[in-house]
């Protein structure tokens, strides 16, 4: 091959080599950078709002499901701020702008440090002290926390202490207390919905009703009952009270059942506000 060929094909070859890694970095360059995302699980958090009726405020206690790749704890946290009550006339009362800076727990009390904007709230002496205890009864529905106490901007400043300008933050660490929450009337915190129940079944759950006379059965997809009890709670309307019982039960040959809790009123026997807890067996 004459030598001037020669030389036009090694220069031929190079700038061929030379386009293909050029190619093959800007197609690299457009490639994004791969993220390590975490899948967003579906998770279950009560959640407590305020509620003002015709001649009082009080708490209504809500389920809801919420996509997050968060601590659950901290979900519900952000519920209480972003999340859309469903009971008519609620709402939350920590403002808008409201962020989580963190959440730390020990030996069952949980600190809680918001941003600042948690500060401009206006509710009222009322709304104050039942926006602090919406809080904390949000939280201590979490196993492992029972006392509860907040920081804005990782401290307690003046300002923070004053919190809405009516209550304030002096009394921390706060407790639960379910004595405010009106709504639901009856909720059951035993068994969770969709689990697998086998005899005997326990049963526990706060009410609001009269006399503090719960009724509890259990019932076959079908309708079949199971099995019926009474029980009362340890207080009756105006004040909620604890309910906890025990069903006995012969396992049905359906797969998935029902246990109803309810109230019947004195005036006509009527059920009321029955709450139904799809199980499985």
């Amino acid at each position: 091959m004459h030598k001037g060929n020669r030389r036009l094909l090694v220069l031929l070859i190079l700038l061929l080599c030379l386009g293909g890694i050029s190619c093959q970095r800007q197609v690299a360059d457009k490639e994004p950078p791969t993220k390590n995302e975490q899948p967003l699980m579906e998770k279950q958090v009560a959640v407590y709002y305020l509620k003002f009726g015709p001649q009082d405020a009080y708490l209504v206690r809500e389920v809801h499901k919420v996509k997050t790749d968060k601590d659950a704890r901290i979900a519900a946290l952000e519920e209480l701020i972003h999340g859309v009550p469903t009971t008519p006339g609620a709402a939350p009362v920590l403002p808008l702008g409201t962020k989580i800076k963190g959440l730390k727990v020990e030996d069952g009390l949980a600190t809680v440090d918001f941003s600042r904007e948690v500060l401009k709230a206006n509710v009222g002496s009322e709304g104050e002290a039942l926006g602090i205890q919406s809080v904390v009864n949000t939280l201590t529905e979490f196993p492992g926390i029972n006392r509860v106490t907040f920081t804005v901007e990782g401290k307690v400043d003046e300002q923070a202490l004053n919190w809405w300008g009516h209550v304030g933050l002096y009394e921390q660490p706060f407790r639960r207390d379910l004595s405010a929450v009106w709504e639901p009337t009856i909720w059951v915190t035993s068994p969770r919905p969709g689990a697998k129940v086998t005899s005997p079944l326990q049963v526990t759950g706060t009410a609001r009703v009269f006399e503090a006379a719960v009724n509890i059965r259990l019932l076959t997809r079908e309708g079949e009952k199971l099995a019926e009890t009474f029980t009362t709670a340890t207080a009756g309307a105006p004040e909620r009270g604890f309910f906890e019982t025990t069903l006995e039960f012969t396992k049905p040959v359906s797969d998935q059942g029902y246990l109803e809790v309810l109230w019947h009123s004195p005036k006509d026997g009527s059920e009321l506000d029955k709450v139904r807890v799809p199980v499985k067996f």
